[in-house]
């Protein structure tokens, strides 16, 4: 049960396709999810092999038409579980990442700058931490590179209060805006080549393998039974290509980005 919204701008000016998500949903927790729960230290005591839950979200994923124009994603969340004795187990989630075609320092800069500023309100701590966590999240194994140059991430965070904790996904959030949409500006209108609009697509295609393998979000999604399928893949993009053996030449701008998915750059000390 439950109720949300999906919003999709598909082929605008500066967004090829952009998605935003926003769900309150609740139920019993299928099987497979529970089992994945459990997989991340969870201990769940079903009744009847039943768990109720509800969660609540809003997530967005944009993809530009340029490719000097990077993808971003965020996601905010809330879950709560209630046990076979009625306890209520209750933890938030989310983060925010940039994933562009190619480096651009300054963005980055700014971009994980914004970010740990949100963070040092609540706590020094929690950036650095949850950098790193980002870092090894948007991991894709079989590739052995990042999905792209990271944020922030977190998940199953319940202290020290839940009021704090919500106070601290709510500076996150407000934080999105002020990471991103400069960077939109300063380079929706750059010149580009079919050559770097290429590379653009074949990046996408290291978007689409990540989310469609290790996302837990869309995992999720598509174990819960009556889900909105086409809400659940919003974050695709609308075109995406694989060629065969593809390999950037030395020293290119191309081979500049690979690196730096391989090996996570601190972009803020």
């Amino acid at each position: 049960g439950g109720c949300g919204g999906s919003c999709v701008l598909q082929d605008g000016e500066v967004f090829e396709k952009a998605g935003v998500n926003v769900s309150v949903v609740f139920g019993l927790l299928s099987e497979e999810a529970a089992r994945q729960m459990r997989s991340r230290g969870k201990s769940l005591k079903a009744k009847d092999g039943k768990l109720p839950f509800c969660a609540m979200g809003v997530s967005s994923v944009i993809h530009p038409k340029n490719p000097h124009v990077p993808t971003m994603h965020f996601n905010y969340r809330y879950f709560e579980i209630e046990e076979a004795d009625g306890t209520k187990q209750w933890w938030f989630g989310g983060g925010t990442d940039l994933t562009p075609t190619y480096l651009n320092e300054e963005d980055a800069v700014h971009f994980h700058k914004t970010l740990k500023e949100a963070c040092d309100k609540h706590d020094l701590k929690l950036y650095p931490k949850y950098k790193k966590w980002c870092d090894d999240y948007f991991y894709i194994e079989h590739r052995g590179e990042r999905r792209g140059i990271g944020g922030i991430f977190f998940d199953d965070v319940n202290s020290p209060s839940k009021e704090e904790v919500f106070q601290f996904v709510k500076s996150c959030a407000k934080a999105v805006v002020p990471c991103y949409i400069p960077i939109v500006k300063r380079h929706r209108h750059d010149s580009f080549t079919p050559e770097e609009k290429l590379w653009q697509q074949l990046r996408r295609g290291r978007y689409v393998e990540f989310n469609l393998v290790y996302d837990r979000g869309t995992k999720f999604g598509l174990l819960t039974p009556g889900s909105r399928i086409e809400s659940i893949l919003i974050s695709l993009p609308l075109t995406a290509r694989w060629e065969y053996m593809h390999t950037p030449p030395k020293s290119s701008k191309e081979a500049e980005i690979l690196e730096v998915l391989r090996n996570p750059k601190d972009w803020v000390h």
